[in-house]
C-alpha cells in the first residue's frame, strides 16, 4: 500500500504563507461559542447600560467563511448611552481608540485576558451599523455569495503585500453586497471613504 506524500507542492506553501500573513483561518464552530462568552460578559458588566443589542459582526458571525480569529463585537446603544457603555468598558481593561474614521462607532483595545476581538461601541441606527448587519447578513443567507467572498479572501491574502492592501481589495465587492441591499449612493461612498481612512 502507497503512502501519502507528505512533501507540499511550492504553490500552496506559498498560499498557506500567505493566508498566515494576513491571518486567515479555515471557519472554526468554536467562534459563536467565544462569542457568547463575550456577549455574556457585556451583558452582565453593561447591566446598568441600557443596551439595544450586542451582535456578532465581521467574518467570524458567518458559519464557514474563512477569517481572521477575532471575535467582532458591536454593543448597540442609543447616542445618549455612548459614555456610560465606554466607561464602563474601561472599568475593565478595556483602552477606547475612538471612532477611527467611522462616525457613531467607537473602537476599543481589549485587555489581554479575554479571546481576540474587536469590540466597538455603536450608535443604533448608524451607517456603520447598518454596514455591518448587512454584509454579515448577506453572507449568511447566500451560500454562494459566501463561497464568491471566501474566494476573493484568499486570493487577495495569497497576492496582497500588505493587510491594507488585502482590505483594499475586499472593498468593490462588500460595497456590491450593501449596493444590492439598498444602501443609497452617500452611504455607500461614506462607506468607500470610511475605508480608505478618508
Amino acid at each position: 500500500i502507497g503512502r501519502r506524500s507528505s512533501v507540499v507542492p511550492l504553490a500552496s506553501r506559498g498560499v498557506r504563507h500567505a493566508l498566515r500573513v494576513i491571518g486567515l483561518v479555515d471557519y472554526d464552530p468554536g467562534w459563536s461559542e467565544t462569542f457568547e462568552r463575550l456577549r455574556a460578559l457585556y451583558s452582565e458588566v453593561l447591566e446598568a447600560v441600557p443596551v439595544v443589542a450586542i451582535e456578532h459582526v465581521g467574518g467570524t458571525a458567518v458559519d464557514g467563511l474563512t477569517a481572521k480569529p477575532i471575535i467582532d463585537v458591536d454593543i448597540v446603544v442609543a447616542p445618549a448611552h455612548v459614555q456610560p457603555a465606554t466607561r464602563t468598558l474601561g472599568s475593565i481593561g478595556f483602552a477606547p481608540l475612538g471612532e477611527q474614521g467611522i462616525p457613531g462607532r467607537w473602537a476599543f483595545e481589549a485587555p489581554d485576558d479575554l479571546p481576540r476581538n474587536h469590540t466597538y461601541v455603536v450608535e443604533a441606527g448608524s451607517l456603520g451599523l447598518r454596514n455591518h448587519l448587512v454584509v454579515r447578513d448577506a453572507l449568511r443567507a447566500d451560500p454562494e455569495l459566501r463561497k464568491e467572498y471566501a474566494a476573493l479572501k484568499r486570493e487577495l491574502a495569497s497576492s496582497s503585500p500588505s493587510s491594507d492592501s488585502y482590505a483594499s481589495g475586499k472593498s468593490a465587492f462588500l460595497l456590491g453586497v450593501l449596493q444590492g441591499a439598498g444602501l443609497d449612493a452617500d452611504e455607500l461612498s461614506a462607506i468607500a471613504g470610511a475605508n480608505r481612512g478618508t
